[in-house]
């Protein structure tokens, strides 16, 4: 009988997995989709805007500069300086909005990233087909690229096996492709304040500056004790460390 419900329950369970992961897949898809399409259109409106001749090139720089200053303020670092100047870039290596369009669907701010680092068009735009219709990571992707792989395909008397041979350096990077929680760019585009890093120290801190912002907005009759307080008793010696954190409503 518990052979039955074991079995039952791994049936289950599996398929609960499954649609966990299509999920998972859909949300990181409409996510990835939404933010490439939004930077190509700032990279669109800023090139609008400065366009006019060399005469305004001093402009460009404090149209720029301005925007970067106001944006990352509401909206956080991914539109530094620098990213603005990637999605300017964006925009004037893939200007035809058809072609952004077919290629949001497979690809994500990684892979742009590092398809503007190829110099040759031709080359650009083949490896953003290959990474579209060969499903490429963005390591893959990243990899194919500094190795030449392009022109070394268009050289090679053998294509065949430069293929393999690729396929097989690259299959450890084509695993893992949708992980949404990990994705610190994505997760700063949706609006969710993102820390540096997951040390365990980093995330007392970050855990306990939250904490005290949230005790702020409550106001008066709270107070935060301490991050790993001293406790004294007859019998032990021990500090409370950030999770057990005590935070004690004050009675006036």
């Amino acid at each position: 009988m518990m052979e039955n419900h074991l079995t039952s329950y791994q049936s289950v369970i599996t398929e609960i997995k499954s649609i966990i992961s299509s999920g998972q897949e859909a949300a990181y898809s409409a996510s990835s989709k939404a933010m490439l399409l939004t930077y190509w259109n700032i990279g669109k409106r800023i090139v609008e805007q400065e366009m006019g001749g060399s005469e305004r090139a001093e402009y460009g720089k404090g149209l720029i500069s301005a925007l970067a200053e106001d944006l990352t303020k509401e909206f956080g670092k991914n539109y530094s300086i620098r990213n603005l100047h990637y999605y300017i870039k964006f925009y004037q290596c893939f200007p035809d909005e058809q072609i952004v369009n077919a290629c949001v669907h497979n690809l994500n701010w990684t892979h742009i990233r590092s398809l503007l680092r190829v110099v040759d068009e031709n080359a650009r735009y083949w490896y953003m087909k290959e990474a579209i219709d060969e499903n490429w990571s963005s390591r893959t992707l990243d990899r194919n690229i500094s190795t030449q792989y392009y022109h070394r395909l268009l050289q090679a008397p053998k294509k065949e096996a430069l293929v393999e041979e690729m396929k097989q350096k690259t299959a450890e990077f084509q695993k893992n492709q949708f992980e949404l929680i990990k994705s610190p760019v994505i997760a700063e585009f949706l609006g969710f304040k993102n820390e540096d890093t997951y040390l365990e120290g980093d995330l007392e801190s970050a855990i306990l500056s939250h904490i005290r912002d949230f005790l702020m907005e409550l106001g008066r009759g709270f107070a935060f004790v301490a991050r790993q307080q001293h406790i004294v008793t007859e019998t032990s010696d021990y500090y409370l460390d950030y999770s057990d954190s005590l935070i004690i409503p004050i009675l006036a």
